[in-house]
């Protein structure tokens, strides 16, 4: 499977201009390695180091031939050599180091390479990403469902088994099991396609046979996808057609997407290349939508951003195909992206090593794709799917039948029986539960009697409920997805949150809603501010003019008055404990006399109306006091002024 998994990876890995070798040897087994032979090179390899050898060129053949073969503990050594020869090199190996370490799960010694791969390459999205996103481990264990239970089937033989999916109550899969002649590049047959039969609605499946002679052929086959009707299958085969076998200028035979037709037997007939393939670059690993007129695969045609990226084109109804689209930066990075699938809802999921994972290729995926690039494309959001679907190895062949609650995906883990191995799990329902308590904001009382509404992300109503004495509320919710919860009741404001709920299949989620009463009773004594939940007037240091944002919080307490007109005020203003004591006194009393002049010359009240003092600084309501260290938003606290209520 190596050979189809990171052929995108490899020719890259090519394109690397050979360095000027220090032994001979290694010039002598270069033919071998361009031609992907990794297998016997890493073994004359080897036997030049242990004689004591050390280059550039060696310590980063020797890493490529185990890192493109998946060895990560071997690749890591031969990498951590090279790095430490402390020579000039392409920050690609930073990256291929970072990712090494990731697979023998070294994440902190791995960070530390990413980093050094920013820094090389600040442009590349890769270790721009892992910038952004330093916390990645973090979210995804935070994103993890222990809940969800894989098996690894029993149909897995000792050789590669991937990228599985259910059709027809059968399990398509590639497997190179057959005895044949070796590919040189994992030393295990061509791959074909292969069906297993199910057995019971448990899940079980065996009678493993091949899937259709007319598909398979003496060059690899995998990765299949059925139209709604059944009617076309699309496949990835090497670029072979009517008996002939093509390369690029390189040599290297790409991969193509043919189209079958389903014949009155039941066969497969009529295999057809898809018109965008060609004989210079990969197109690979076909996904159709539920409707039938979208088609995702992955290629490196020209265009791509990184090794390999996601692209899509639209079926017609004619069953022709268009002109295939990039997704994009959002999703596709200068790392290798492949293996897409596209689900029943429209969520796409696909395999990435660019995007910050757990080492290899780590499963993606962006919920409600399909419906966000009809919208625009706006809001996208790749997700890492975490444990137990993700490890520090290869993971990639995410696919799910939401009618048969069963999924699949391919990862080569530790524990499996073979190179690459199929696993399954349960599509399991959603049973999250979103709770909370409404409660008075300034009290803190409970409201019982309050209207909670829940509404979807788009602002559609879903239900409504009335809290008991308890002031509690619930709501069954969807995962991952957006909602709206609003509280209402007669003499407070109305208040309301959004809340994204996680994928956990189980999850109880707590919101708490405070409202703030839009109708107070008002009593001598009262801090006018405080009550009608005014914020605290502020001045600038030093000053005593009245600030805009100030100007418009003594347009609540003018309309308060003019609401009252037998309502007297004692205006009260303080200062911070910076300065003098004396002048901080004089300060609040020239603060005191603005405030006051503001709200009869602006407002139009009455002058007797209103009494006022300036109290300095020994009205603290911190411990900002002389000689205490604190910061200008806790001294800021000590600026103020309050509206005492003293008649009504």
């Amino acid at each position: 499977m190596k050979r189809l998994k990171n052929i995108f990876i490899v020719v890259l890995a090519l394109s690397f201009s050979l360095l000027n070798g220090q032994d001979k040897k290694i010039s002598k087994i270069a033919d071998n390695y361009d031609h992907l032979a990794y297998v016997k090179t890493s073994e004359i390899l080897l036997k030049v180091a242990e004689r004591g050898h050390e280059s550039v060129e060696l310590f980063q053949k020797l890493g490529n031939s185990f890192y493109f073969n998946n060895k990560m503990e071997e690749a890591s050594k031969w990498y951590g050599k090279l790095m430490a020869m402390d020579q000039l090199v392409d920050p690609e190996y930073y990256f291929r180091y970072a990712q090494a370490l990731k697979g023998i799960e070294n994440y902190k010694a791995s960070d530390k390479w990413m980093v050094k791969f920013n820094k090389a390459k600040p442009s590349d999205l890769r270790g721009k990403t892992f910038v952004e996103n330093d916390d990645y481990l973090s979210k995804i264990e935070k994103g993890s469902d222990k809940t969800i239970q894989i098996i690894n089937l029993d149909i897995n033989s000792e050789l590669s088994d991937f990228g599985a999916i259910e059709h027809d109550n059968q399990l398509i899969f590639a497997s190179s099991r057959d005895e044949g002649r070796l590919y040189k590049w994992n030393e295990q047959p061509y791959l074909d396609l292969y069906k297993a039969i199910k057995q019971d609605s448990g899940g079980v499946y065996k009678e493993v046979s091949k899937f259709d002679e007319n598909l398979n052929t003496r060059y690899h086959e995998s990765s299949v996808a059925f139209t709604p009707d059944n009617y076309f299958i699309y496949f990835t085969r090497n670029n072979f057609y009517n008996n002939k076998s093509r390369k690029d200028d390189k040599n290297f035979n790409r991969l193509k997407i043919f189209r079958a037709e389903l014949s009155d037997t039941d066969g497969w007939e009529n295999i057809t290349s898809i018109h965008f393939n060609n004989d210079d670059y990969s197109v690979a690993h076909p996904s159709i939508n539920k409707e039938g007129t979208k088609l995702y695969f992955a290629s490196d045609m020209p265009g791509t951003t990184g090794m390999s990226d996601i692209y899509v084109v639209d079926i017609k109804k004619d069953g022709i195909l268009g002109e295939p689209k990039n997704l994009g930066m959002a999703i596709n990075t200068e790392g290798s992206e492949s293996f897409p699938f596209i689900n029943d809802k429209g969520d796409l999921y696909f395999a990435s090593s660019g995007h910050p994972g757990l080492g290899g290729l780590d499963v993606f995926v962006v919920r409600d794709f399909e419906n966000l690039t009809n919208k625009g494309g706006e809001g996208f959001s790749v997700e890492n799917l975490g444990k137990p679907f993700n490890s520090s190895q290869d993971d990639f062949g995410y696919y799910e039948n939401l009618q048969t609650k069963q999924g699949f995906f391919t990862s080569n883990r530790e524990g499996g029986k073979g190179d690459d191995d199929i696993y399954s799990f349960k599509v399991l329902d959603c049973e999250q539960i979103l709770t909370g308590v409404v409660k008075d904001a300034y009290t803190q009382k409970l409201l019982p009697g309050t209207k909670i509404m829940l509404f979807d992300g788009a602002g559609n109503e879903l239900e409504t409920k009335i809290v008991g004495n308890d002031a509690l509320f619930s709501f069954k919710v969807d995962c991952g997805k957006e909602y709206l919860v609003r509280a209402e009741k007669e003499d407070y404001s109305t208040d309301e949150k959004r809340i994204k709920t996680s994928n956990k299949t189980k999850e109880e989620l707590q919101l708490g809603l405070l409202l703030s009463k839009d109708k107070q009773e008002i009593k001598v004594g009262d801090d006018l501010a405080k009550k009608m939940d005014i914020p605290i007037i502020y001045f600038d240091f030093d000053k005593s003019n009245i600030r805009p944002d100030a100007a418009t919080e003594l347009q609540k307490i003018i309309a308060v008055l003019k609401q009252y007109p037998a309502m007297t005020l004692d205006v009260r203003s303080h200062t911070d404990s910076r300065a003098p004591f004396n002048y901080n006194e004089a300060l609040s009393k020239r603060r005191n006399k603005s405030t006051i002049k503001y709200i009869i010359e602006v407002g139009g009240i009455n002058p007797n109306r209103l009494i006022g003092d300036g109290y300095g600084e020994s009205q603290l309501v911190n411990k900002c006091s002389d000689g205490v260290s604190c910061t200008e938003e806790e001294h800021q606290l000590n600026r103020r002024s309050e509206f005492i209520v003293i008649k009504m």
